[in-house]
């Protein structure tokens, strides 16, 4: 079997304000890098109204949709805008995610990669934020959970920013573990080590300045013996790569060889408990030229591994 590359062009129709960080050119830079890789290449579908359900009430979908412009921009809050495009991309960020899990369970592919946007980790239940409207990755393990019969998925999120979304989406669902490493004090200011839902949630903060070194042991110390413990069927992934040291937005210091090594430590749980099912999903990612090395670093580990 091969890595699928899901994506689709109507997300680079979701177009933010000059000088926004989460700018169409970021998934330019994602698939360039991409581009020579031998990959099963699939376009990402719209998402279902039944698998954003799964995640969002219905007041909020109706919200989102109702809020979308026929042109120029509307802004839902200081970051978080919409274009008349935006709609339509995020119902492929959600769909790509689903059928990544569709190709991974049902054996259509080793493991996937859905470079896709706007991102959706901080997406709450009944609030879009944080440059996302719908919590992508969570729709994407609901759907594994409820409709593919798995009784337990992991999520690990090495975003520099805690994913507060996804946290909110699953802290009451046994059958989800979510696992996040992120810069601390950072936007959106949640993650903290106290938060753990119904045991469910493992929030790992670090400092600005952490770098490799702290990255790896709070890897190998912390978050892979509980997804270990976990015992997974399905692993995803929320691969931001915002926490590289090219990054504008924040201070991780990580290099590109670290998203390369945490994709080999993810991939052996992924071997040792779920047959090898991964799925990631792209979230955050700011230097273009850093973003486009890390996901390709991710990608390369996600092939061999294959």
């Amino acid at each position: 079997m091969t890595t699928a590359l899901i994506s689709h062009d109507d997300c680079l129709d979701h177009v933010t304000p000059p000088g926004h960080p989460e700018q169409v050119a970021r998934l330019d830079a994602v698939l360039g890098a991409l581009a020579d890789m031998d990959l099963l290449r699939v376009k990402a579908p719209l998402a279902a109204e039944d698998d954003l359900l799964r995640a969002h009430p219905k007041t909020h979908i109706d919200a989102v949709r109702a809020a979308a412009p026929t042109e120029g921009w509307r802004s839902l809050d200081a970051d978080t805008h919409m274009s008349a495009g935006t709609l339509t991309a995020a119902y492929r960020a959600a769909g790509g995610v689903v059928r990544a899990v569709d190709m991974v369970i049902g054996g259509e592919a080793a493991n996937a990669f859905a470079a896709v946007r706007p991102p959706g980790h901080h997406a709450e239940r009944e609030t879009a934020m944080g440059f996302c409207f719908f919590g992508n990755v969570v729709i994407g393990a609901k759907h594994a959970l409820d409709h593919h019969g798995l009784d337990r998925v992991a999520i690990v999120d090495f975003d520099v920013h805690h994913g507060n979304g996804t946290q909110d989406l699953i802290e009451d669902d046994p059958r989800i573990l979510f696992c996040s490493t992120h810069q601390s004090p950072l936007y959106p200011g949640t993650g903290a080590a106290h938060e753990v839902g119904v045991d469910n949630v493992l929030n790992v903060p670090l400092p600005g300045g952490t770098g490799s070194k702290g990255f790896r042991e709070a890897m190998d110390r912390v978050v892979l013996p509980r997804v270990d413990a976990f015992s997974p069927q399905l692993l995803i992934i929320s691969a931001g790569f915002d926490a590289h040291a090219a990054d504008p937005l924040a201070g991780m210091e990580l290099t590109t060889e670290d998203f390369g090594w945490v994709t080999e430590r993810l991939c052996d749980l992924a071997d040792k408990h779920c047959a090898g099912r991964l799925v990631s999903s792209l979230e955050g990612g700011y230097d273009l030229e850093a973003l486009g090395a890390s996901a390709a670093a991710h990608v390369k580990v996600l092939k061999e591994r294959g």
